[in-house]
């Protein structure tokens, strides 16, 4: 279990993060019934003091309040902690997007992707994927890729590798994806084709491993 401590830096660290007007505070804050009505930037305009930061994160702990947080954890003796070694675990591309909402859309409804989670009000962050592969969506006020893209060829911001990629082309081209590269043989043996999103960014649909012939 936790010290005390560790409890009081989170509450420290969810007041600065308060003041640097990060919208991920919201989801915090809302877990107090009286604030659940609340979007993202009322809560940002709300004071939010170091006690009302220690309850929010007394109650994230899963207690009733601070002063039952520290009954339940004072002189509470920490086992020592053995840290197991770095291991890289997997790779999630992030998506800059005007509208995470209707980016996340486009993917569940043009491309067959569940959509993960939406997080905030409205949503400034959200998550989709399809077969195991997962994207990252942040929404930003000017993406800017699509200007970039029209002066590159080819320029891709993730590729998935797929399999049977002929049959993923077919099933996008009946959906009327728009498609700024067709399915094409690639030089280095692979077949791909690329799809661009409302916002302009462009991923790559891969099959690395083509049988001779296909």
């Amino acid at each position: 279990m936790p010290k005390l401590d560790s409890y009081r830096k989170k509450a420290k660290q969810l007041v600065s993060w308060h003041a640097e007007r990060n919208y991920s505070v919201g989801g915090k804050v809302r877990q107090l019934a009286r604030f659940a009505h609340l979007t993202d930037l009322e809560i940002l305009d709300t004071p939010l003091p170091l006690t009302l930061a220690q309850e929010v994160i007394a109650v994230e702990a899963g207690y009733l309040d601070w002063a039952t947080l520290k009954r339940a954890v004072d002189d509470v003796p920490n086992p020592p902690k053995i840290e197991p070694p770095p291991r890289l675990a997997g790779l999630t591309p992030v998506l800059m997007v005007a509208d995470v909402a209707r980016s996340a859309a486009f993917w569940r409804d043009k491309l067959g992707f569940a959509i993960d989670f939406l997080h905030g009000r409205p949503p400034f962050y959200g998550a989709v994927s399809r077969d195991g592969v997962c994207l990252h969506l942040r929404f930003v006020h000017a993406p800017n890729f699509a200007e970039l893209a029209e002066r590159e060829v080819s320029l891709i911001l993730a590729a998935i590798e797929t399999a049977n990629v002929k049959a993923l082309f077919a099933e996008f081209e009946a959906r009327d994806v728009e498609f700024p590269q067709r399915l094409k043989r690639q030089a280095w043996g692979g077949l791909d084709f690329h799809v661009r999103d409302p916002d302009g960014n462009v991923v790559s649909f891969v099959q690395y491993d083509v049988p001779s012939g296909s």
